[in-house]
């Protein structure tokens, strides 16, 4: 059993139905929230405003840890641009991915015209000032672009970080700075880890006076059950209007090995939270495909609906084994790197 088992507040032990009943309404009532913010569609893709900032954004996102994997460069390009071209316009990417070669795989995609489909979202690693504006200026170089619509803080996985982040000479400085330059265009945080972090990282926030745009975490099948991000998180996002970006919705594909639940079924799950957009990464085309279809023939879901899905995952997730973001450092890059941090 992994060493984070001891901090989580879930228990391992299996739900009992009353707390399955009520764990479904909650799901239910927040998916309710969902359908107030959507708006026109794109080449059949639904758009949704994304909280506060009052964008009109694509309700599947491309991931861009998987645009950087592809043996032929032409490869990840084509998969961006046929993501713009088919009604996708929310890119996600991070300064550290594939060791910079995500975002400069992304920025030769945009070239031709494609930037002005996009909205671009990359994130950075950096706690200190210095760190996290050499990384900003790096992040536009490689995309190509005078300024990226939202930048987040990455990997908020440490109760230190958002301290860190908002001390004197911290992340944050460079961060409004950017801002204030037209660098960026709004400011958010992303973690796997812990709804305790997220909600520290949101607290220290109000505590400076400053709310943050966006907010990126886990929303999926599994998350439902365990340690979960969507009953603690969730709420206080859409009470606030912070932008809701969900991630990991296949759990990079760990939660199909479960046998519980069909990629479609992932997707749908997480699409019908009040989510602004759910990034999902796509390695080819086909997967890409996948990802359209999922974002095309969604309906809001019912709770009878919800109900099966959940019933279908609740064993499997009792212990988190589909969730390693959460129980191991395997997906913890600035766990391996800290340099990256500052």
């Amino acid at each position: 059993m992994s060493s984070y088992d001891s901090t989580f507040r879930d228990s391992d032990a299996s739900l009992t139905r009353r707390e399955f009943l009520e764990l479904t309404a909650g799901a239910t009532l927040l998916a309710g929230m969902s359908t107030g913010s959507w708006t026109e569609s794109n080449e059949g893709v639904p758009y949704r405003t994304l909280g506060r900032t009052g964008e009109k954004v694509s309700m599947v996102g491309l991931g861009g840890y998987h645009i950087g994997s592809q043996s032929d460069e032409q490869e990840s390009i084509r998969i961006v641009r046929t993501a713009l071209d088919h009604g996708v316009n929310f890119l996600d990417n991070c300064w550290d991915y594939n060791g910079g070669a995500s975002e400069i795989r992304m920025g030769k995609a945009l070239l031709d015209g494609y930037r002005k489909k996009a909205f671009l979202m990359s994130k950075i690693d950096g706690r200190t000032r210095k760190v996290a504006a050499l990384q900003i200026d790096e992040s536009l170089r490689r995309l190509q672009t005078d300024h990226i619509d939202l930048l987040q803080f990455h990997q908020i996985i440490r109760a230190t970080d958002p301290e860190r982040i908002f001390a004197a000479g911290g992340g944050m400085e460079a961060m409004l700075e950017a801002k204030k330059a037209g660098k960026v265009r709004y400011i958010g945080f992303t973690g796997h880890k812990s709804p305790d972090i997220h909600l520290k990282m949101l607290e220290t926030g109000f505590s400076h006076s400053f709310t943050f745009d966006t907010v990126q975490m886990p929303l999926n099948v599994m998350d439902a059950h365990y340690n979960s991000f969507e009953q603690r998180v969730l709420p206080v996002l859409v009470k606030h209007n912070i932008g809701v970006l969900g991630m990991k919705p296949i759990g990079d594909h760990i939660i199909l090995e479960s046998k519980t639940v069909t990629p479609i079924e992932c997707l749908h799950y997480a699409m019908n939270l009040p989510t602004g957009v759910v990034i999902t990464g796509c390695d080819s085309v086909p997967i890409l495909e996948q990802a359209l279809k999922a974002a095309r023939t969604f309906k809001p879901m019912n709770k009878d609906e919800v109900a099966s899905l959940l019933a279908k995952t609740a064993k499997a997730a009792q212990n988190g084994q589909y969730e390693q973001y959460k129980t191991t450092h395997n997906f913890d890059g600035t766990y391996h790197n800290p340099q990256w941090l500052g």
